[in-house]
């Protein structure tokens, strides 16, 4: 585990054409999600644990976590009434750095309510994400971790951290049960059986980013391969995250993006958001044997009510909220 860590003549000139007609859309693209990552970002801000003005809001976390279980607060990030905490706890005053255990948590600037997110070691903090795309009043955070360190079948996973102004908490996205996001990569493996494994954030043309991931089963002569295509994404017309196995066409489409896959182009920190472009099965895709086993689905519900303790901004971007009629689930 690491600590927190807030690239013949005829042919050779074919591809340099390829690759210089493709740099400007390929710019527009990573451009636009860039923008779209802005968003309203000037909601939130890190807490700086030695000025003086964060201090009541150091104070208030502190003791918000009192009765939890953690050694040192790393971060907390602050957007109107809540905060993003991620605290690091050691087993033992003899044990190292490196073999610390992480929490991500939720907790309210308004009241002293207490949420955990998600559990892991080795996080990653990335940059702003798109995921949410205008349907977030500020955008979502990328953060990556594992389920357990110097383990024989480690897993990496993949969230976004976003404020959700329904609950006027912050939530994780894909979240499956156990601390378990969206699976990126997976140690271990079974005899008799080749797996290779395919992930990369990608984005469409209009900036709005997803992930996929592919992985592909060779059981040599014992039986046909297989793939397995998945698309993660949030709906931008209603905020509802997304999970969808691909097959067939689409699912032939999405492994060509995913080996071409390169979010490092957008910023540095999405450099592990990809792996696998160099493998075999990039090299010679070939065709889709199977389909995924998972239609889409729809997990969060959207959210639309601003918050009801700003700090520091009286209400957030969009204006004065107007009073809504709540509907009467009695009537027809």
């Amino acid at each position: 585990m690491r600590l927190l860590q807030f690239p013949r003549l005829t042919l050779d000139f074919h591809r340099k054409f390829v690759m210089r007609a493709c740099l400007p859309f390929a710019v527009a693209v990573f451009g636009a999600a860039t923008a779209m990552a802005q968003g309203n970002i000037e909601a939130f801000h890190w807490i700086d644990f030695h000025d003086t003005k964060d201090a009541p809001t150091v104070a208030w976390v502190t003791q918000a976590l009192k009765a939890e279980k953690w050694t040192s607060i790393r971060e907390i990030g602050v957007v109107w009434d809540s905060a993003v905490v991620l605290t690091s706890e050691r087993k033992t005053p003899q044990a190292t750095p490196q073999n610390d255990a992480y929490t991500v948590w939720s907790v309210s600037l308004a009241k002293h309510d207490v949420q955990p997110l998600l559990h892991g070691v080795n996080p990653h903090i990335l940059t702003w994400t798109s995921f949410g795309g205008p349907y977030q009043h500020i955008p979502e955070f990328g953060f990556v971790y594992n389920d357990c360190d110097a383990c024989e079948t480690a897993s990496t996973f993949f969230t976004t951290l976003y404020y959700n102004t329904a609950d006027h908490a912050w939530r994780a996205r894909w979240m499956r049960g156990n601390d378990q996001a969206v699976a990126l990569w997976s140690a271990g493996g079974v005899e008799g059986v080749t797996r290779t494994q395919i992930y990369g954030l990608l984005a469409d043309l209009s900036g709005h980013q997803m992930m996929a991931t592919w992985s592909h089963y060779d059981y040599g002569n014992a039986k046909p391969a297989e793939d397995f295509v998945f698309e993660y994404s949030v709906d931008p017309a209603n905020g509802l995250e997304q999970t969808q196995g691909l097959s067939g066409e689409h699912a032939q489409q999405m492994i060509a993006r995913l080996c071409k896959a390169n979010p490092a182009q957008i910023d540095p920190s999405f450099s592990v958001l990809a792996r696998g472009q160099d493998s075999e099965a990039c090299q010679n895709p070939g065709g889709v044997s199977t389909g995924a086993k998972n239609k889409a689905r729809s997990t969060r519900k959207p959210t639309t009510t601003p918050p009801a303790n700003n700090h520091g901004q009286s209400y957030p971007p969009g204006g004065r909220p107007k009073a809504a009629a709540v509907p009467n689930p009695a009537k027809p």
